[in-house]
């Protein structure tokens, strides 16, 4: 089997480096791809000169539109698996055993990783958020998934074929495990580490709580 990792980045090229490294020297057998969603930093050249494959979006479109590029690239190389994570560090490449041990073991389809068993050094805001959101779309989804807004995942590439995906920003995480779960893909979680740098969040509170609700609401009267 084939597996991936792709990483949508937006001005990310200071932390792509050490982390493509590490990626590359724990599991060389991935391939790499970053999708660059209309940086301005040198993200691409950066990826490119530390192995990774690139994709490049002329202009921002959103986490959700560059895992998406991503996706079809995975279905269209031919792609067993794709490990989705973040560009800034926050996921850890020693945690990707983890992940593969679980898709060896057990018949799953969909593994998300969990920061709710270990969150200490979580803010109290994110922590309460997290299990309200992820409250909601376990019951939209009929599974329990712990942290789903956790974006470090590990997908079997067929469950993503034909997808009917609304949304293109971070509200995407929340819809694609439900439209998947409905469709029939078995999700599990495993445990990740929680870690916070100096990296700034590109979501915005107000305007993404926003689109998570209208998400909910949508996704609440359309069982497809």
């Amino acid at each position: 089997m084939t597996t991936a990792a792709i990483l949508p980045a937006l001005d990310a090229a200071r932390f792509l480096g050490p982390l493509l490294d590490e990626i590359h020297d724990r599991h060389p057998e991935l391939r790499l791809l970053v999708v660059d969603d209309g940086s301005s930093d040198g993200t691409a050249e950066t990826a490119r000169a530390h192995g990774a494959e690139v994709l490049i979006h002329a202009v921002n479109r959103g986490k959700g539109a560059a895992l998406m590029t991503g996706f079809a690239w995975a279905i269209e190389q031919g792609i067993d698996w794709v490990f989705t994570l973040d560009s800034d560090g926050q996921h850890l490449p020693s945690d990707m055993a983890g992940f593969l041990d679980r898709a060896a073991a057990d018949d799953i389809d969909v593994i998300v990783g969990t920061r709710m068993d270990a969150s200490e050094g979580m803010p109290w805001i994110r922590k309460a958020t997290n299990r309200f959101t992820s409250a909601v779309v376990s019951s939209l989804a009929g599974c329990r998934i712990p942290d789903s807004q956790n974006g470090y995942r590990l997908f079997r590439v067929a469950v993503l074929k034909d997808l009917r995906i609304t949304t293109a920003r971070y509200d995407f995480e929340s819809e694609i495990l439900v439209r998947v779960a409905r469709r029939g893909a078995r999700v599990d979680s495993v445990p990740t580490a929680t870690v916070y740098g100096d990296e700034v969040s590109s979501i915005n509170p107000i305007r993404d709580t926003v689109r998570f609700f209208r998400l909910a609401w949508r996704l609440s009267r359309d069982r497809d």
